[in-house]
C-alpha cells in the first residue's frame, strides 16, 4: 500500500461499476483500510475503491507505511457507497470541514465504519438517532453524536448504515457494503476466500 501502487488518478476517472469511497488521512489503520479495500475489490473488481483525501499527497498510516490517495474529493467520481476506517489520526481527520461536507452530502449511501472511523461520522452528523456498534473503548466519545443507542464491542446494522468495533471489525463494515453493492453470495463468498468467520476473528485463530 504504498505511493508507488497507486494508479495515478487519471487511470481511476471511469469505472464499469459501482465505486466505493474510502476517505483516508495521517494515521488511518492500514489493517482496517486493507480490509475494505480487499472485500470490495475481490466483490467488484479492481476498480471498485477509491480512497480519496482533500489532497493527493502521500500520507503515512498509523503503521508507518506511505500511501497516495486516488483522488481528491472534486475529481471522486459519484459513489454508490461510504467506508470509513478508523486509526489514531481519525479525531483530528473528523474535524476537516471538507470530510464533514463530504459525508453530510450522501447520508442514504450504504455505509461501513470501523473503530474510530465512527467519529468521522459523528462530527458530519450522521449518527444522530442511530443504533450504533463499535470499540468499547469510544463508548463515552460517541454518545456525544446522540445516538439512539450504543451497543459496545458489536457490530450493529441500522438502515443502510452498519458500524463495527476496530481491528477485523472493518471486515463487518465492508461485507455490508459488499453485500448491497454486489450481492450478498458475493460477499459471504469474500468472507470465505479470506478466511472470516463473521464471530470477529479469522480461520486458524482463536
Amino acid at each position: 500500500m504504498t505511493g508507488s501502487e497507486v494508479p495515478e488518478s487519471s487511470d481511476l476517472e471511469t469505472s464499469s461499476g459501482p465505486v466505493v469511497a474510502i476517505p483516508v488521512y495521517a494515521g488511518v489503520s492500514e489493517l482496517e483500510l486493507g480490509i475494505m479495500v480487499t472485500v470490495c475489490r475481490l466483490c467488484g473488481g479492481p476498480d471498485a475503491t477509491r480512497t480519496v483525501n482533500r489532497s493527493r499527497a502521500s500520507i503515512l498510516t498509523a503503521g508507518g507505511l506511505v500511501s497516495t490517495p486516488h483522488v481528491l474529493y472534486a475529481a471522486l467520481p459519484e459513489p454508490a457507497a461510504l467506508l470509513l476506517p478508523g486509526g489514531p489520526g481519525a479525531a483530528k481527520a473528523s474535524r476537516d470541514p471538507l470530510l464533514r461536507a463530504f459525508l453530510g452530502a450522501h447520508p442514504a449511501l450504504p455505509t461501513g465504519a470501523s473503530g474510530s472511523g465512527l467519529l468521522l461520522l459523528g462530527e458530519a452528523g450522521s449518527l444522530r438517532g442511530r443504533e450504533i456498534g463499535g470499540s468499547e473503548d469510544l463508548t463515552e466519545s460517541l454518545w456525544s453524536y446522540e445516538p439512539l443507542d450504543i451497543h459496545p464491542g458489536r457490530a450493529v446494522t441500522d438502515a443502510q448504515l452498519r458500524t463495527a468495533p476496530g481491528g477485523l471489525g472493518a471486515f463487518e463494515a465492508a461485507l455490508h457494503v459488499a453485500a448491497a453493492l454486489w450481492g450478498e453470495e458475493s460477499s459471504s463468498e469474500a468472507a470465505r476466500r479470506l478466511g472470516y468467520r463473521g464471530d470477529g476473528s479469522l480461520l486458524g485463530t482463536n
